[in-house]
């Protein structure tokens, strides 16, 4: 009987970021290690091979923002996944690139794309670099942008970058900053906004965020700040500027969306009617996405050490929707 040999060269030790914050760890290595026996994962764990943050822990163990996982030699069964898919599309995305060198990646990411393949969608942003570049032995996502997200989006080309610049996210070097229209007049020239977030699952399966009620939702209450900043406002909309102070997933969405001022597109949080009207709408007041733009984003260089501040102008498409709404007679 031939026995499967998984061992490899390397420990390998991973960086825990918020999308998979609260996740167990045998179901985080599930997902990583498909093809590898969940006997074996289980075992890796009951014998303490896998440990985080230097310690020994159990199965029911759920991972925290900046964890270290340790994860010993494992090798994938020959018929495991491959590193590219296997459907590679006929023409590239032209991604617009703000910075590169030896070490960082930084494109202006177009909105409707993900940056990664998973749940329906095979070719994400990073599939699709990776395909471009094979002579690259190293290319990751440093952070992550929701699909109709568009903007800056930073990418590490050595695995030492990635570790510097994730150490730089845990202890709040960063800085990130998003346009976003939302539904009303919105008055505060600048307003603090410190509402704790839970993650749950609907009735469908699908994941969703909600403000905090202080309740046992078997979920730890994440803390959540964002400031918000006045830029402009019409009649029905206002544009602001959104500085996280934290990372959490849907953070800007989910506050928006409980002050009672939407993020106009949103198809998760916003509002449904108004989003079906924007869609709808010939020539004025047109938008068919989010209105959500990562537009800045300040960083130390994991190299060098030098302040780095990364920008992306609004998208087209977003441009044209608050220049109708300077100019609403010029449709």
């Amino acid at each position: 009987m031939h026995t499967k040999d998984f061992s490899a060269p390397s420990v390998e030790k991973l960086y825990i970021e918020e999308e998979v914050w609260d996740q167990r760890v045998d179901n985080f290595l599930f997902k990583r290690y498909r093809n590898v026996p969940k006997s074996h994962i289980y075992q890796l764990l009951r014998s303490g091979q896998v440990r985080i943050n230097g310690k020994r822990i159990n199965a029911s163990y759920r991972l925290r923002l900046g964890d270290i996982v340790r994860i010993p030699p494992i090798k994938i069964a020959e018929k495991s996944v491959s590193y590219k898919p296997s459907v590679v599309p006929a023409n590239f995305f032209t991604f617009k690139k703000i910075f590169e060198d030896d070490a960082l990646l930084v494109i202006d990411k177009p909105g409707g794309m993900a940056v990664h393949g998973g749940s329906g969608i095979s070719f994400g942003v990073i599939e699709q670099l990776r395909a471009q570049n094979p002579s690259w032995k190293f290319l990751e996502l440093v952070h992550r942008l929701d699909r109709e997200t568009s903007g800056v989006l930073l990418l590490a080309k050595k695995r030492s970058a990635l570790v510097e610049l994730h150490r730089q996210i845990r202890e709040g070097l960063t800085e990130k900053h998003y346009w976003v229209m939302v539904q009303g007049e919105w008055r505060n020239a600048k307003q603090h906004v410190t509402l704790a977030l839970n993650k749950y699952v609907t009735a469908t399966g699908e994941r969703r965020v909600a403000i905090s009620n202080g309740e046992n939702t078997g979920t730890k209450a994440m803390p959540a700040h964002t400031i918000f900043k006045l830029q402009k406002s019409w009649k029905n909309f206002s544009l602001l500027d959104a500085e996280l102070k934290t990372g959490r997933t849907h953070q800007i969405r989910v506050h928006l969306a409980h002050l009672g001022f939407p993020i106009i597109g949103d198809d998760k949080y916003g509002n449904f009617e108004m989003n079906k009207q924007l869609a709808k709408a010939n020539g004025r007041n047109h938008l068919t996405r989010m209105f959500l733009h990562a537009h800045a984003l300040q960083i130390t260089h994991p190299v060098s050490m030098e302040r780095m501040a990364l920008q992306s102008p609004l998208s087209k498409d977003l441009q044209k929707f608050v220049d109708q709404l300077d100019h609403p007679l010029q449709a």
